[in-house]
């Protein structure tokens, strides 16, 4: 079972919103829903800082929804232990959901100019909602029926973002414009669902063409820690097992995911390594030039390359003056081989990392 967890807050002082009704149309949603035992919801008012953490903490969500008062660059509105406005910066929060990127995978802002935040907390969670503009509660309350309406029906990530914007415009109101998704295609199950397919949503480049004799091979690639030297060994090995993957079938669906988990396994090698907070940004920024243009529908395998090689040069850059990056190239020399099957180039032409 999946938790929800929706945190509502509307300080004195601030403009009053219907923060009760929301959370009343989402319970009702959910009830009502075709997979409504695969989730269960937890609501916490009034929240302070204090109370974010140990909600986190205690609930362990899957889901966090955010109802309240956004003020752009400054960050969220919360209370402080005086029941007065506090608020919370962009920095702050990304911090905080960095230390439960495991735990949660989707984060929703239903507060006005919060898409800021959203882009920050983003390095972290794979999927954000924010609004790039103040959002009315009208709008705000139709959009969250449309995305927990679908997510009940078993709906990805994705399409209940797009049903929630649906929703807004269904009922007359000009603001399906407001709602902005920042999403790390993954495939999220749930208890009781059917896994959900996102190669709709996510288009590769086609694979490498298969030998002539198709197998059911697929790659083992562990995402979340860092690699041992067996894990390294076995990563190499699946470089062969990506060129038995044949085209438009089961396989290839399964190799779409792979390509997204080798990307989250780099980032995450890169984001846990002991290089400065300069060379970590450089990286990463490289990454997600690659895992956007992944996302494209013909995507150029040729740009992505040379974002991989960039990552590589920074690397390289950081062995030949720190101590830092040492071990570091050795951790993502078979992932990047791996990621340069997989756009179609042949590790000969990508050369030694």
């Amino acid at each position: 079972m999946k938790t929800i967890l929706i945190l509502s807050v509307n300080p004195p002082g601030t403009t009053r919103l219907r923060l009760d009704r929301e959370v009343r149309e989402i319970q009702a949603t959910l009830k009502r829903s075709k997979y409504r035992d695969s989730f269960q919801i937890v609501t916490e008012g009034a929240v302070r800082v204090d109370d974010l953490r140990r909600a986190l903490l205690d609930h362990k969500p899957a889901i966090v929804h955010f109802s309240g008062h956004g003020v752009g660059s400054e960050g969220l509105v919360l209370e402080n232990d005086a029941g007065q406005t506090q608020l919370v910066s962009s920095e702050s929060l990304a911090n905080l959901f960095k230390l439960f990127q495991t735990q949660v995978e989707c984060v929703l802002l239903n507060a006005c100019y919060s898409d800021i935040q959203a882009q920050v907390i983003h390095q972290y969670i794979d999927y954000l909602i924010g609004m790039n503009c103040p959002i009315g509660d009208e709008a705000a309350i139709k959009f969250s029926i449309g995305f927990y309406d679908a997510l009940g029906a078993g709906e990805p990530y994705e399409r209940c973002f797009e049903i929630g914007c649906a929703s807004i415009t269904l009922e007359g109101i000009p603001e399906a414009e407001t709602p902005k998704l920042k999403a790390r295609p993954r495939a999220y199950s749930f208890p009781g669902i059917k896994e959900p397919d996102n190669s709709e949503n996510v288009k590769s480049p086609a694979p490498p063409s298969p030998p002539e004799k198709k197998t059911s091979q697929t790659m083992n690639i562990n995402v979340g820690h860092t690699m041992s030297n067996n894990e390294i060994s076995q990563a190499k090995g699946d470089i062969q097992q990506i060129q038995n993957i044949s085209n438009g079938g089961s396989e290839a669906s399964s190799f779409i995911t792979d390509i997204f988990k080798l990307i989250k396994q780099i980032e995450r090698i890169i984001d846990k390594s002991e290089l400065s907070e300069k060379h970590k940004l450089k990286a990463l920024s490289y990454l997600e030039n690659v895992q956007e243009e992944m996302q494209e529908d013909e995507p150029n395998q040729d740009f992505a390359m040379k974002n991989l090689q960039k990552i590589t040069k920074v690397l390289k850059e950081v062995n030949e003056t720190a101590e830092a990056g040492a071990g570091v190239l050795q951790k993502l020399e078979p992932l990047f081989t791996q990621l340069a099957s997989g756009l179609g180039v042949s590790a000969e032409n990508f050369g030694s990392i």
